[in-house]
């Protein structure tokens, strides 16, 4: 991501806007919890991985800072304002992996790692009803596909 630590956040509801106000007070590693847009998430292990990550290197890189947004920038380290929006999502564009395609594959992934449940998905990923079926869906058929292929 052209030397940038990756921030992964589910944001299959949010937009970058939403992404760039999050407060450091909104993410709770504990309960494994984040706050977007007033709506609480809980955070599967690779965004957990991922944000503590972000946070060690944010600590690393601006060990002074007084912004408390959770996303800052060398423009944003000195002062107490957001990241802008392109800033947030520049790092993406031009990528094989772009945000649409990330969110799909986390939550297919979710799916199959922890069972085709729309209710989970849904949670995890603030889905709709019918999103978290039609992922349950495809996770149910790509489970079915696998088992009916031979070992090799």
């Amino acid at each position: 991501m052209r030397g940038r630590t990756a921030v992964v956040v589910p944001c299959s509801r949010y937009d970058v806007t939403q992404i760039a106000n999050l407060m450091l007070d909104d993410l709770d590693i504990g309960n494994r919890r984040l706050t977007i847009a007033a709506r609480v998430r809980p955070l599967d292990d690779l965004t957990l991985k991922l944000l503590l990550d972000w946070l060690e290197h944010r600590r690393n890189r601006w060990p002074n800072t007084a912004n408390l947004h959770l996303l800052i920038n060398n423009q944003t380290a000195t002062k107490t304002s957001r990241a802008s929006n392109h800033w947030i999502s520049a790092a993406m564009r031009g990528q094989d992996a772009t945000l649409e395609r990330l969110r799909v594959d986390r939550q297919l992934e979710e799916a199959l790692t922890h069972g085709p449940d729309p209710l989970h998905l849904a949670e995890v990923f603030g889905l709709d009803e019918k999103t978290a079926m039609r992922y349950a869906d495809s996770a149910r058929a790509l489970l079915h596909q696998a088992a009916e292929q031979p070992l090799q």
